[in-house]
């Protein structure tokens, strides 16, 4: 179980033997150890709990869960002391092996362990102690800071004792464990420290620091201590400061974030040669379901957001029965009423119990999504909820059976913005808990490493499972925590749940929308997104066919007579409707200064038509003739103005043939 954050410091192994003046024995063991068991205490199926059994199964080793079903009355061991009701299992379960001479008994918490290899290096590394009981070591004297000058004093590695983790053989340990007699929820670590310093029975009491053994090492790592190995179809975590590769690796407090990572990695869960060995793993089967799952989906519109009509339209053709399907969106933009108006009229039948909260109720962000969220939690039959901000183009239709199927309690898929690192997730935290880049992060974003990896941040999209809401996170208020914006304070209940956080880069999903230079004070601001976000400019105004025009290439473009020039043929085609709109706005938009054609090329069109006698839509800066017809008001060479004339002013001219 987790210990408080304040144990900051590294925890490699230091090898305590503990032993009792009835318990002494110089003379060596009559034989090797032959069995190893595993035991360990869980009290519910978590993710951490997952992660540590499909090691277990990976490497066939003999484990015995402890408290499985059972209330948890052992404290909050992660803010406090706690733990005893661990204590008093084992003490109960040793009684079955007390007698087993060459049987090794493994102890390690379940949630916060990763086994790196299987069971015959293990008690290999084992038998070359000389010592008959093994735990681990931390550099924080917990819980108890006043017994740190009752240790021995070490001048390698860590001087105290951690629970966390121990092995030794069957009856020495049963010894151990049988002296306990206290209640549930005092402190497991306390117990094991007052029998270490107790002088009574230090008699045979060696200690020794490991610092040249590739022995059993459950280490709470540090970034900077540790580094992936990447093995042939395998990959173990090096402990670069004492140079070994640990069999069991145990993550505590704050470190667990650290743990997480190693885990996407160790032992087979992503090598270079198979890329993700889990991804398949307890995957949900939609297509055996009598009835999809019910899924509400909220719509977070918080800012001003360019191409909103479009992310709004792609909610209406989501590969999903829209029966099962429940819309929330809350709108806190004003300017964006009349796009969610606009959808609202055209695919109301789609969304007929959907909910729209609007700026006049003035609801903050955190009261709405908690709105929203509270909504799943108090329909029992909200299998899903889905969550979306404005920001985000989805061109997956498929992401809700995509998502559902990957059968995680929360789930993101990996979006970024076109041609950039950003994306809605973070790799790594800083001591800070903001942003860090994690050592992969990257070839994620571009895809270079492909799975479902555990990070402790998500953002603007993702999928909780109803029930993770009404069960673990029910008594959290997740968009609301002191200092903190509302993305921050939900991925930190969650992780403190002890729920994992995934992002599938699996598919292609989307992108991210950059709203940082949207400005709605201008006609058609969508206009002026072609640089902040281009992919969805040229989906938005130009059309799909343009390039057909080219088809013919018959005369498509010739030499001119002048050298280095080349001119081409233009050809007209009708775009009817709403097709025409980038036409359309561009003709209202509001340009940055007068533009002309180049005198150049306006000679070269008039040395091949002929000199036009008349320049419409001109000025007297960019008129290319003595007669031109203007919008504004102008002076040098007009003799009568578009706007006072009308149409029928050009009507008389006589144009080029």
């Amino acid at each position: 179980e987790p210990k408080p954050s304040a144990m900051t410091a590294v925890r490699l192994i230091l090898t305590l033997i503990l032993g009792a003046v009835q318990l002494c024995r110089t003379e060596p063991r009559p034989g090797k150890p032959n069995e190893l068991l595993v035991i360990t205490a869980a009290t519910e199926v978590t993710d951490g709990y997952l992660r540590f059994m499909r090691t277990i199964r990976q490497f066939n080793y003999t484990v015995q869960v402890l408290g499985l079903g059972e209330e948890w009355k052992g404290g909050d061991v992660a803010r406090t002391v706690g733990g005893g009701q661990k204590v008093r299992w084992l003490k109960k379960e040793l009684e079955k092996h007390k007698d087993k001479q060459n049987t090794v008994i493994m102890f390690v918490d379940s949630y916060d362990v990763i086994l790196a290899s299987g069971p015959e290096e293990l008690l290999r590394k084992f038998s070359r102690f000389s010592h008959r009981v093994v735990f681990s070591a931390e550099g924080f004297c917990w819980p108890d800071q006043r017994l740190a000058s009752k240790y021995p004093v070490v001048h390698d590695g860590k001087r105290y004792l951690n629970s966390g983790g121990f092995i030794g053989y069957a009856s020495e340990v049963h010894a151990v464990v049988k002296q306990w007699k206290y209640k549930d929820d005092d402190d497991d670590q306390l117990f094991y420290t007052r029998i270490y310093l107790d002088k009574e029975q230090r008699v045979c009491v060696f200690v020794e620091l490991l610092t040249h053994n590739e022995g059993l090492r459950s280490s709470l790592l540090c970034l900077y201590e540790v580094v992936l190995k990447f093995e042939k179809s395998r990959v173990r975590a090096r402990n670069v400061a004492y140079d070994t590769l640990p069999v069991v690796i145990h993550g505590n407090g704050p470190t667990k974030l650290q743990l997480n990572y190693l885990g996407n990695y160790v032992p087979t869960a992503w090598t270079y040669e198979h890329g993700c060995g889990i991804c398949d793993d307890d995957l949900l089967d939609l297509n055996g379901l009598s009835e999809m799952p019910l899924v509400h989906i909220a719509v977070f519109i918080e800012q001003p957001t360019p191409f909103l009509e479009e992310f709004l339209e792609r909610l209406a053709t989501l590969n999903y029965p829209h029966t099962r399907l429940r819309l929330f969106i809350h709108n806190n933009v004003v300017y964006h009423e009349q796009h969610v108006e606009r959808f609202w009229t055209r695919h109301r039948s789609l969304f007929p119990a959907a909910r729209i909260v609007g700026p006049e109720e003035n609801l903050k962000q955190d009261q709405a999504r908690n709105m929203a969220v509270e909504a799943c939690k108090k329909d029992v039959s909200c299998g899903y909820f889905f969550s979306i901000d404005s920001d985000v183009a989805l061109t997956n239709p498929d992401i809700l059976w995509i998502l559902i199927e990957e059968n995680k309690a929360v789930i993101a898929p990996m979006l970024s913005r076109h041609g950039k690192l950003w994306s809605n997730f973070w790799g790594a935290l800083s001591p800070e808990n903001f942003y860090s880049r994690s050592e992969d992060y990257i070839d994620i974003v571009q895809s270079k490493r492909v799975g479902l990896w555990n990070v402790p941040y998500i953002t603007q999209v993702y999928l909780i499972r109803g029930e993770t809401l009404r069960s673990r996170l029910a008594p959290v208020s997740l968009y609301k925590q002191e200092g903190m914006d509302p993305d921050m304070s939900f991925c930190k209940s969650v992780r403190e749940q002890g729920i994992f956080m995934f992002v599938s880069n699996r598919d292609e999903f989307g992108r991210l929308i950059s709203s940082t230079n949207y400005n709605i004070s201008r006609l058609h601001p969508d206009m002026w997104q072609i640089f902040d976000n281009p992919v969805d400019w040229r989906e938005k105004y130009i059309h799909e066919n343009y390039s057909k025009i080219f088809d013919d290439d018959e005369n498509l473009v010739e030499q001119n007579r002048c050298p280095g020039m080349l001119w081409f043929t233009l050809r007209a085609i009708h775009i009817p409707g709403l097709l025409n709109r980038t036409a359309d706005e561009l003709s209202r938009a509001t340009l940055l200064g007068e533009w002309r054609l180049q005198p150049r090329t306006v000679q070269l069109i008039w040395g091949r038509f002929g000199a036009a006698q008349v320049d419409p839509f001109a000025s007297p800066e960019t008129s290319h003739c003595q007669l031109f017809y203007s919008l504004t008001e102008g002076t040098l060479g007009s003799a009568r103005h578009w706007h006072t004339a009308g149409r029928g002013a050009c009507a008389s001219m006589r144009f080029p043939q």
